[in-house]
């Protein structure tokens, strides 16, 4: 089965009808069979870009599995201000550091964003690339 990372704007294009990626994230979740992790940090951060009538739906539909949401452990959390350091000129966010030590974590580069120079130039602890599923 497919494993893949789930960024905040493919999340925030599916329940949002004004999103430019509205039609593309709706075709990839109709598509995609296999498992989506995401951490708290993209969570939070697609629930406050999300129109207030939107927010409750997205909390039921990761509880109803729409994600796999993982935790990022305490004993990470330097790990995740290292990262955002070491991409300080790019710069890195909260939501995508945490993506990083998640691939890490359970060995998964596979991602959907629409961050494409992002995770174009970020790189796991191990040096490896991100392969990004969602833009063509």
């Amino acid at each position: 089965m497919r494993r893949a990372l789930a960024d905040t704007g493919p999340l925030v294009a599916l329940l949002n009808r004004n999103d430019t990626h509205h039609e593309r994230a709706r075709g990839f979740f109709r598509r995609f069979d296999g498992v989506l992790f995401t951490t708290w940090p993209v969570l939070t951060e697609a629930s406050h870009l999300l129109p207030l009538h939107a927010r409750a739906g997205f909390v039921r539909w990761v509880a109803r599995g729409g994600v796999t949401l993982r935790e990022i452990p305490a004993d990470q959390i330097n790990a995740v201000a290292t990262m955002m350091e070491r991409y300080a000129d790019h710069p890195m966010d909260l939501a995508d550091a945490s993506l990083i030590c998640l691939a890490d974590a359970i060995g998964v580069t596979d991602i959907i964003t629409v961050d494409q120079a992002g995770f174009d130039t970020y790189r796991t602890g191990a040096g490896k690339r991100f392969k990004n599923l969602f833009l063509p």
